[in-house]
């Protein structure tokens, strides 16, 4: 029973949340007393594709298309289905991110597959028996799923497991063609538009995030997020209401309805905590709230929490910050 990995790269790197699914495809091969590969989408870098042997993955398969630099939806469920079939693989494991939640629906219709996502542990695999773990009611639980199919596809939830780092071990980057024609590319991208780090962090593959709402009163104020978020070296993202009124633009909505973000750091500032958002960052490690209301239902969901006035608490925060280096 072979395992595909499925590799999502940005401007020539992996992301953050493809190196926590490639560990967690090796460790399922494992599992299955065989070895993992991998089949990259997005734009690669082979050097960093060779890297992914750190992760336990043992060959790569990379197209070179330069049309699939950015996400299309049909050329990548057909790229992952080519690979699929040539490597015979039974298990395919990808990230249940904004690409993998879209893919994996169509891909487990092309391949007849049976399809489990927002997982987050390792699947129990007794004889003929094989479940997976997965988050349901916007992380409030869990259910156990049974997976019947052939083939088997899960879509890891991000942060469910870390990374593995095995230095030194590389893998085997092989040039590979999903004979894509013209037609697969049919809904491709007019423009492209990414909320980002100072440094070109995609938003949700951010390893922090500083995040603002209604508290801040209005976009005159953002100054304040802005200038902790390069303190940090973080992302800046806002509330659903936020982008509505203009104050921000809508790639930085953060919720139910907008990015769903699993940083390390995630800190909501003047931010309520509706439901709606919560389900957009409960897959962050560590949660600070700082709101002046002590009732806010985001203090339920925190680690940590400061109850004060935003515009006293994050000058200073900022410059503690800056004070460490």
């Amino acid at each position: 029973m072979s395992v595909l990995v499925v590799i999502e790269c940005d401007h020539g790197d992996v992301k953050k949340s493809s190196l926590e699914v490639a560990t967690y495809g090796a460790k399922v091969a494992a599992q299955l007393g065989t070895t993992a590969t991998a089949v990259a989408v997005g734009e690669a870098s082979a050097a960093n594709l060779a890297k992914l042997g750190e992760q336990g993955i043992s060959k790569v398969l990379h197209d070179a298309d330069s049309r699939l630099k950015h996400f299309v939806n049909l050329a990548y469920v057909k790229l992952i289905a080519a690979a699929a079939r040539q490597e015979s693989a039974q298990v395919i494991v990808l990230a249940n991110s904004n690409i993998g939640a879209t893919v994996g629906s169509r891909l487990a219709v092309r391949l007849s597959a049976s399809l489990a996502t927002n997982v987050v542990e390792l699947p129990t695999i007794s004889g003929g028996a094989f479940s997976v773990k997965r988050g349901v009611y916007s992380g409030k639980a869990f259910a156990e799923v049974s997976l019947t199919g052939e083939r088997k596809i899960i879509a890891v939830k991000k942060n469910s497991l870390e990374a593995e780092t095995a230095a030194g071990k590389t893998a085997e980057v092989v040039s590979f063609s999903a004979s894509l024609s013209d037609a697969d590319f049919a809904d491709a991208p007019k423009e492209v538009k990414m909320a980002s780090t100072e440094g070109g962090t995609l938003l949700p593959e951010a390893d922090k995030v500083v995040s603002g709402g209604r508290g801040m009163k209005g976009p005159e104020n953002w100054h304040l997020i802005e200038d902790l978020a390069k303190a940090l070296g973080a992302a800046t993202a806002c509330s659903k209401p936020v982008s509505d009124v203009d104050w921000r633009p809508h790639h930085e909505h953060v919720g139910q309805t907008g990015i769903t973000v699993s940083p390390n750091l995630y800190i909501a500032c003047g931010i309520s905590g509706a439901i709606q958002h919560l389900a957009g960052v409960n897959s962050s490690k560590v949660i600070v709230v700082i709101n002046k209301d002590p009732e806010a239902p985001f203090f339920k969901a925190a680690d940590y929490g400061i109850v004060g006035d935003v515009f006293e608490i994050l000058p200073k925060l900022t410059a503690a910050v800056k004070a460490l280096g």
